[in-house]
């Protein structure tokens, strides 16, 4: 069975983006971006919510992320994309499926489904939604070595309490540090 796995970026004070929803303290070099392409080949499909995927779906394939980083805009644009929304009518980002009933139904069918790992980048409210499911198969957060002081909280607004195990720690020469965690049954 293939795992859905949830990777986000949290700041030390546990923010995964600043108050106006600003992403450039994402402390990211060359040793991140080696991760990301190892990541990014482990896995054959992408989950998103509507607004992590049109964040994305707007830099991916633009000419600015082709040029800066272009194995991981090539990897992003080609990878299967889902994203979960009621209001959007259609998703124009190349091989994107938009599903916007059933989710955790999709996603049961999704996991039986012979491939790769799935992935979940950023989507915290997705990521929310899937948690009472027991959908999300593994935990992947990486700390930055920054303090932004206000944001919006990574799983902000989970009414259940999820006790997790320790699988695995990463440290990067830049002060990351990933923790890799699975559910633990209480």
């Amino acid at each position: 069975m293939r795992k859905v796995i949830f990777q986000n970026l949290i700041s030390l004070d546990g923010y995964y983006e600043g108050p106006n929803k600003e992403l450039d303290w994402h402390n990211v070099d060359s040793e991140f971006n080696d991760f990301a392409i190892a990541f990014l080949n482990s896995i054959d499909t992408i989950m998103f919510g509507r607004v992590t995927y049109q964040m994305m779906a707007e830099y991916w394939p633009s000419s600015t992320a082709i040029k800066n980083d272009p194995v991981i805009a090539e990897k992003m644009n080609t990878l299967l994309k889902i994203v979960f929304s009621k209001s959007l009518k259609k998703a124009e980002w190349n091989n994107t499926r938009l599903i916007n009933k059933n989710v955790p139904d999709e996603i049961k069918k999704l996991k039986q489904q012979s491939g790769k790992d799935i992935a979940i980048f950023g989507s915290s409210d997705l990521a929310l939604s899937l948690i009472p499911h027991d959908l999300i198969d593994e935990f992947r957060i990486m700390v930055n070595p920054f303090i932004l002081g206000n944001g919006k909280s990574l799983l902000k607004g989970l009414k259940t309490r999820l006790k997790l195990k320790l699988l695995n720690t990463k440290i990067f020469r830049s002060g990351n540090v990933l923790l890799y965690y699975e559910s633990a049954k209480e």
